[in-house]
């Protein structure tokens, strides 16, 4: 768990999403990845996930990640984080090196750490050009 005070993640994706990206993110960036933590939709009503993200939140400042707006996922943390006050955001559409950049940044003030994240979220989308 991150120390307190500092901003703290959580992935809510469906499936095993959330757990494999909280998975990939510690092994890259060892126990930095303690700051995150994994939600999955699955069996899951939208009403269970957003208790999930409350209790797992706590009153501490939150990112809540998540892999689709629309979905149960995002309807469930915007509730939370709407119930939730200020100290709670939420990021759609989790990519992991929004996460890496995350991990990182748990120091920072909750909107720095915000803008942060979308902004490596958003660099990592690229085509690149092959090699011929």
């Amino acid at each position: 768990m991150s120390s307190p005070g500092s901003v703290r993640g959580i992935v809510v994706a469906h499936g095993a999403m959330a757990q494999g990206m909280v998975d990939a993110v510690r092994r890259i960036a060892g126990d930095a990845a303690d700051a995150l933590e994994a939600i999955s939709n699955e069996g899951k009503s939208t009403a269970q996930l957003k208790e999930d993200v409350e209790t797992v939140a706590g009153g501490d400042p939150v990112i809540v990640f998540v892999d689709l707006q629309a979905g149960s996922c995002g309807m469930a943390a915007l509730s939370a984080c709407r119930d939730g006050g200020a100290c709670r955001v939420v990021v759609c559409g989790v990519n992991l090196p929004m996460l890496l950049a995350f991990v990182f940044a748990t120091d920072l003030p909750l909107d720095e750490a915000v803008v942060r994240v979308i902004e490596r979220g958003r660099g990592a989308i690229t085509q690149p050009r092959s090699a011929s």
